[in-house]
């Protein structure tokens, strides 16, 4: 899957309607990554960090972020 062009330097994708996090070097179709960027709902963190998204209260989506991922 393609990277959005908009967050091409980041990472972590948020999903601001259901507070999700992916990790766009691993998104699978399953995630709904054109579903986030038609509905513009997409953000980015600073910084660009699963536990920065973390802190904002974002839970891990179950079909990119494998369960066990070392917090950086």
């Amino acid at each position: 899957m393609a990277r959005p062009v908009r967050f091409e330097h980041y990472r972590w994708l948020g999903d601001k309607r259901n507070q999700r996090v992916h990790d766009l070097d691993h998104s699978t179709d399953d995630c709904g990554i054109d579903d986030i960027m038609a509905a513009e709902t997409g953000t980015a963190f600073g910084p660009d960090s699963l536990p920065e998204a973390r802190n904002r209260n974002y839970r891990p989506c179950r079909h990119c972020v494998p369960e066990g991922l070392p917090i950086e």
